[in-house]
């Protein structure tokens, strides 16, 4: 017996992470605005907001700076992007007797998935990954210590004849693999 699909938001069942960006889409700084907008009004733990971000627009310094300390799994599509952004957590908490945050990295986590949805709800895409040199990224940016870079974001069109790499865009509604809801759920809850 086939589950009947639950009624899920249109902006997250469209939501896929593409390979390929459209080189030729310039993104505006409004556009930058609007995602960093998201992040602001993602919840955290106390209000604390434990997050910034290192936000460039392909072809600008920071996208250079950002570019020359990629991984070469990423290097091959991440550049393409029209904005990428380095997620940064305030892992370790200033003047306090706490050895570090246990809520910054779920926060930044949340502030992430508040700009992926204010992408797509743009018309863009957003990839996250973690093909970088982390500590390279720190130096260059001088990341201080109690912060600490996670992941990175990139946002962009995508062509319109797909991800290139043999995938499809959810667009034409190709079912994508996804654990059953009942594996969610923990054993006996």
């Amino acid at each position: 017996m086939t589950t009947p699909e639950p009624d899920l938001h249109p902006l997250l069942r469209s939501r896929w992470s593409p390979t390929v960006f459209d080189r030729s889409h310039e993104a505006t700084q409004s556009s930058v605005t609007s995602l960093l907008e998201a992040a602001r009004w993602a919840p955290s733990a106390g209000n604390a907001q434990p997050w910034s971000f290192v936000v460039a627009r392909r072809g600008d310094d920071t996208h250079h700076r950002i570019v020359a300390h990629l991984a070469g799994s990423s290097r091959r599509w991440a550049p393409d992007a029209s904005i990428l952004v380095v997620n940064v957590c305030h892992r370790y908490v200033e003047d306090t007797d706490w050895e570090y945050s246990e809520f910054s990295v779920y926060d930044l986590g949340q502030a992430v998935a508040h700009m992926t949805l204010q992408a797509q709800a743009m018309g863009l895409a957003a990839r996250q990954f973690r093909a970088f040199d982390r500590d390279a990224l720190a130096a260059e940016f001088a990341i201080a210590p109690h912060w600490q870079i996670m992941t990175m974001t990139a946002f962009g069109v995508v062509p319109r004849d797909g991800r290139g790499d043999g995938a499809t865009p959810s667009s034409e509604h190709v079912p994508r693999h996804r654990r059953e809801i009942g594996e969610l759920r923990w054993p006996g809850t």
